[in-house]
Protein backbone atom coordinates (compact mmCIF):
# COMPACT_ATOMS: atom_id res chain seq x y z
CA UNK A 1 0.00 0.00 0.00
CA UNK A 2 1.23 3.28 -1.09
CA UNK A 3 0.37 6.40 0.81
CA UNK A 4 1.53 10.01 -1.01
CA UNK A 5 0.37 12.86 0.84
CA UNK A 6 0.42 16.25 -0.32
CA UNK A 7 0.06 17.48 -3.73
CA UNK A 8 1.76 21.27 -3.32
CA UNK A 9 5.37 20.57 -5.70
CA UNK A 10 3.07 20.15 -8.79
CA UNK A 11 6.00 17.57 -9.84
CA UNK A 12 4.98 13.66 -10.50
CA UNK A 13 4.96 11.62 -7.84
CA UNK A 14 7.35 8.66 -8.01
CA UNK A 15 5.86 5.33 -7.79
CA UNK A 16 8.36 2.63 -6.29
CA UNK A 17 8.10 -0.37 -8.00
CA UNK A 18 7.07 0.39 -11.39
CA UNK A 19 10.89 -0.50 -12.69
CA UNK A 20 11.10 -3.67 -10.85
CA UNK A 21 8.30 -5.33 -12.48
CA UNK A 22 6.04 -4.93 -8.99
CA UNK A 23 1.95 -6.43 -9.87
CA UNK A 24 -0.36 -3.18 -10.77
CA UNK A 25 -0.49 -0.80 -8.33
CA UNK A 26 -4.33 -0.07 -7.46
CA UNK A 27 -4.26 3.93 -6.24
CA UNK A 28 -7.43 6.43 -4.91
CA UNK A 29 -7.25 9.43 -4.50
CA UNK A 30 -7.95 11.55 -1.11
CA UNK A 31 -8.94 15.28 -0.03
CA UNK A 32 -9.18 16.04 3.40
CA UNK A 33 -12.72 17.21 2.58
CA UNK A 34 -14.24 13.85 2.26
CA UNK A 35 -13.49 13.93 5.71
CA UNK A 36 -14.43 17.42 6.94
CA UNK A 37 -17.61 18.26 5.05
CA UNK A 38 -19.22 15.00 6.31
CA UNK A 39 -20.30 15.46 9.91
CA UNK A 40 -20.13 11.87 11.18
CA UNK A 41 -17.04 10.63 8.97
CA UNK A 42 -15.44 13.79 11.07
CA UNK A 43 -16.51 12.81 14.46
CA UNK A 44 -15.13 9.36 13.89
CA UNK A 45 -12.06 11.03 12.84
CA UNK A 46 -11.74 13.35 15.73
CA UNK A 47 -12.08 10.23 18.31
CA UNK A 48 -9.49 8.56 16.34
CA UNK A 49 -6.84 11.34 16.46
CA UNK A 50 -7.87 12.20 20.37
CA UNK A 51 -7.49 8.62 21.08
CA UNK A 52 -4.15 8.31 19.44
CA UNK A 53 -2.77 11.42 21.15
CA UNK A 54 -4.46 10.30 24.80
CA UNK A 55 -2.68 7.10 24.62
CA UNK A 56 0.79 8.07 23.01
CA UNK A 57 0.37 6.02 20.00
CA UNK A 58 0.50 9.43 17.96
CA UNK A 59 3.37 11.57 19.43
CA UNK A 60 4.79 14.47 17.35
CA UNK A 61 8.20 14.29 15.93
CA UNK A 62 10.49 17.22 16.86
CA UNK A 63 13.00 18.52 14.29
CA UNK A 64 14.42 21.38 15.79
CA UNK A 65 12.98 24.33 18.46
CA UNK A 66 13.25 28.20 17.47
CA UNK A 67 13.03 30.92 19.68
CA UNK A 68 10.48 33.92 18.56
CA UNK A 69 13.55 36.08 18.16
CA UNK A 70 15.05 32.85 15.52
CA UNK A 71 11.80 33.31 13.02
CA UNK A 72 13.37 34.25 10.20
CA UNK A 73 16.21 31.09 10.76
CA UNK A 74 13.19 28.92 11.37
CA UNK A 75 11.47 29.63 8.03
CA UNK A 76 14.50 29.83 6.06
CA UNK A 77 15.32 26.05 7.82
CA UNK A 78 11.35 24.93 7.02
CA UNK A 79 11.89 26.32 3.40
CA UNK A 80 15.10 23.78 3.29
CA UNK A 81 12.83 21.49 3.46
CA UNK A 82 15.29 18.67 5.35
CA UNK A 83 14.01 18.45 8.82
CA UNK A 84 12.15 15.29 10.22
CA UNK A 85 9.80 15.59 11.87
CA UNK A 86 8.03 19.03 12.64
CA UNK A 87 9.72 22.75 13.77
CA UNK A 88 8.67 24.26 16.63
CA UNK A 89 8.73 28.46 17.65
CA UNK A 90 8.14 28.49 21.16
CA UNK A 91 7.27 31.76 21.80
CA UNK A 92 7.38 33.46 25.65
CA UNK A 93 4.72 34.54 27.41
Amino acid sequence: MLFLYGALSGEAAPCPGFELGMPALNMRTYIVHETTRDPRRLRRAEAFVASGLGSGAFAPVVDRVFGLEEIVEAHRYLEAGTQVGKIVVAVDH
